[in-house]
């Protein structure tokens, strides 16, 4: 059987491979992209069957421009992943704490440990655009004076020894991640979760109406991003994540909602899955 082939932003042992093994299991063909934008190109063009990106994260926030892209591509959503945010110190086996004199990793990688690192004020912090890449350099160039900050996929793939684990300065960080598909493959038997998206009309109370609508239907709203409406002054797209136990409820509930809102897209309905 032909392995799945799976978009990535960064490289192997990311996170993103991370989640997209989670999701999928190991035995899948992860294509490598330099940019989120990149993951949704490699899409339409027919180069990967899925691409896993990250929505948002419990500590850094929203990835808003991951928004953006999920409405100008029409990508469809499938599923999702929750993944708790581990990171370790890694280095070259054999090297020493005390040799190490720069720490490399993603910028939010970086601001997630700062509490370790501000105890080690002789360590010269480099940002990269990836935590695996960081990694993978240290393997590649056989640095034994750089320790590189990424999870434990990474430090099996490229072989290097954990000097530290988990100094993440919050253990209970974690990263929500969307599976997407360029179209609908087919119904998610016992879907119980949505997500939208849509413009409201300009009478006053409207959003407040869509709310109330969910409500008194049971259907729980577990987000709502807002974001500006490209050239639209005073306008507003919400993103918006529903649940529900009943589906016709839901059901009923969307029918009543399309009356007051403008733009509206089902971007997918899936199994509700934030088990971290």
């Amino acid at each position: 059987m032909k392995k799945k082939r799976v978009a990535i932003q960064g490289i192997k042992a990311s996170f993103h491979e991370e989640a997209a093994f989670k999701f999928f299991g190991e035995d899948i063909e992860t294509v490598e992209c330099s940019s989120f934008k990149k993951t949704c190109d490699v899409l339409k063009n027919k180069e990967a069957d899925y691409v896993v990106m990250a929505i948002e994260n419990s500590i850094a926030g929203s990835l808003l421009p991951n928004y953006t892209l999920l409405r100008d591509y029409h990508l469809c959503i499938l599923g999702e992943v929750y993944l708790p945010i581990q990171l370790h110190l890694l280095a070259l086996p054999g090297v020493k704490f005390e040799q190490v004199k720069n720490v490399e990793s993603h910028p939010i990688a970086i601001r997630q440990c700062i509490d370790f690192i501000d105890e080690y004020p002789h360590l010269n912090v480099k940002e990269s655009s990836d935590t695996a890449a960081c990694a993978k350099r240290i393997r590649d160039e056989q640095l034994t004076d750089t320790v590189a900050i990424a999870n434990q996929l990474a430090a099996k793939l490229y072989g290097l020894e954990i000097l530290e684990r988990r100094i993440e300065s919050n253990k209970k960080n974690y990263t929500r991640f969307l599976i997407l598909a360029e179209h609908k493959e087919e119904d998610i038997p016992n879907a119980n979760k949505a997500s939208l998206s849509f413009e409201t009309t300009d009478e006053v109370g409207s959003l407040a109406k869509v709310l109330n609508i969910f409500a008194e239907h049971d259907v729980n709203m577990s987000k709502i991003q807002s974001m500006p409406v490209l050239g639209k002054r005073h306008e507003y797209n919400f993103y918006v994540d529903i649940e529900w136990n009943d589906h016709a409820q839901y059901t009923e509930a969307i029918n009543k909602v399309l009356r007051y809102t403008i733009n509206f897209t089902l971007m997918g309905e899936y199994l509700k899955n934030d088990h971290v």
